[in-house]
């Protein structure tokens, strides 16, 4: 009998029980543009489609264990990073990252819930910016979270700052604003960053910024360009809010279930 094979995406995030965001969101994106998911759980939280209301982050040396037993096994294509728990996390994430310089790491640095709770501490904000981002091909951070890691209200300053910082670029999202059109900006060394625009529909959407950055990964294990990859990425998340299901009392959850055609 043959066997097929699909691109790996590495995947470490957090569970959301909803089903809206985090390592669910994941999964559904990276299989349904192609790939397959190597899930590692970093954090469980408790969790529904309005806020986060508590998260508890998985034992580090599991984690190790995990990567220690994946890597021995299965070959990685690009990695994925969204809620990593807490500061132990992010060391030994990095330490792994470390050893394979030319997989792309896509992270999107998770801080807080739409709803306004905390997924991320001070120490966890630290860590990251020292340790994991400078490993990152790209890191995918809405308006909140620019504003927080760049230390400016300024986009453009914030993008650059953490640029100047390490980051190999940073793709600011735009679907946490306002206005008839969603604005993705992607910063880099150049001087002149790139933007792409989308129709905007309705309000927010819960668990939007996962199924970007893991739609990006998926593109990237698959051998696009970052660029390429961010443009399939949008056209796909733009397609599952179309799609958007009513799963509780918040935010609409994007249908990350639909077939994609490329």
């Amino acid at each position: 009998m043959k066997h097929y094979t699909r691109p790996q995406v590495l995947v470490l995030s957090g569970l959301d029980p909803s089903g809206g965001a985090g390592i669910q969101a994941d999964i559904q994106a990276i299989t349904s543009l192609g790939c397959h998911p190597l899930p590692v759980l970093t954090c469980l939280t408790v969790q529904d489609t309005r806020n986060v209301y508590d998260a508890e982050a998985v034992n580090p040396e599991l984690i190790r264990e995990q990567l220690r037993c994946l890597s021995e096994d299965v070959p990685i294509h690009a990695v994925k990073t969204g809620a990593l728990g807490n500061a132990a996390v992010v060391d030994v994430l990095a330490e792994f990252l470390e050893n394979y310089p030319d997989i792309p790491v896509i992270t999107d640095p998770v801080i807080k819930a739409a709803g306004g709770g905390d997924l991320a501490d001070d120490d966890l904000l630290s860590a990251m910016k020292k340790r994991l981002f400078p490993l990152a091909e790209m890191i995918t951070p809405n308006g909140v979270e620019l504003a927080l890691l760049g230390e400016n209200d300024n986009p453009d300053e914030a993008a650059r700052r953490l640029i100047e910082e390490g980051c190999t670029s940073v793709l600011a999202t735009g679907g946490h604003g306002t206005g008839v059109r969603i604005t993705n900006t992607l910063y880099t060394y150049s001087p002149t960053p790139m933007s792409w625009n989308i129709e905007r529909i309705g309000g927010e959407y819960h668990g939007t910024g996962c199924t970007l950055a893991a739609a990006i990964a998926a593109g990237r294990a698959q051998g696009l360009s970052p660029r390429a990859a961010i443009s399939q990425a949008q056209n796909y998340v733009h397609r599952t809010i179309l799609h958007a299901l009513e799963v509780g009392r918040g935010q609409p959850v994007p249908d990350r279930g639909i077939l994609w055609e490329r």
